[in-house]
């Protein structure tokens, strides 16, 4: 993959930093995209010019539509060689079913729905050829009632995942991935992690690397596309919904 270039939303923490040297270090240049997470987002780059590849920076904040529509355009002027898109950037609120709102159904939808769609169908507009990895989550296809909007959103974009698969081949790959016990939500610490693991079949948690290894593979393998890869312990095959 040298030479090629990843554009990575909400790359500069958490999952998507990992996904971001992962990729670097299947010779992937990096484009780092962050909404308010600057200082973040340039540690990053120098790391991944340590590696011997291209690194830019890319602010947008994904709930301004207009910031949604010209990002792919912005990321091809950083580098002609974008052929990889991975929609990683999600908010997570809290809403219950007897307190969820409008505008909590909108937001996460909107971010977490709405704008991989519009940059996936933009990405597909704008290269030649190449692939879409889009971060999903383990409770879907299940529920969490402690996140409703959330779940709905993901489940639309495990939606958008299948039929983006269908409308973009042969040209574009678009292929999903969905962590499980990974990293604790915003204000939790590990042991909300290590309270939950022995309710997988696995009784472990996974890391931040496994998610990435899991999207380098998909995009790198030529012959998958439509697929969502569960990194989740096995959660998924106990076919139940354990509420993590």
């Amino acid at each position: 993959m040298r030479g090629k270039t990843a554009l990575i939303t909400g790359a500069a923490k958490r999952l998507g930093r990992a996904i971001a040297l992962s990729l670097a270090d299947s010779g992937y240049n990096v484009i780092v995209h962050y909404r308010s997470s600057k200082i973040e987002a340039e540690k990053l780059c120098r790391e991944l010019k340590s590696k011997n590849v291209k690194s830019w920076t890319l602010q947008a904040d994904l709930e301004d539509q207009r910031e949604n529509n010209n990002l792919i355009q912005r990321a091809f002027e950083c580098s002609k060689e974008l052929t990889l898109l991975v929609n990683n950037a999600s908010i997570f609120p809290d809403s219950a079913i007897n307190t969820v709102t409008l505008e909590d159904f909108n937001n996460a939808m909107f971010v977490n729905a709405w704008s991989p769609f519009v940059l996936s169908r933009s990405f597909a507009a704008t290269v030649k050829s190449g692939a879409i990895v889009n971060v999903l989550d383990a409770r879907v296809p299940g529920h969490d009632p402690r996140h409703i909007a959330y779940i709905f959103s993901k489940h639309m974009l495990m939606v958008m995942t299948r039929i983006c698969a269908q409308e973009f081949a042969p040209r574009i790959r678009v292929n999903g991935v969905s962590p499980g016990l990974i990293l604790p939500p915003a204000g939790k610490d590990f042991d909300y992690l290590e309270k939950l693991k022995d309710k997988v079949p696995l009784r472990t948690c996974g890391s931040p690397q496994d998610v990435a290894a899991a999207v380098a593979l998909l995009a790198t393998n030529k012959f998958i596309t439509g697929e969502i890869i569960y990194v989740d312990g096995g959660r998924r095959a106990l076919q139940t919904d354990t509420g993590i």
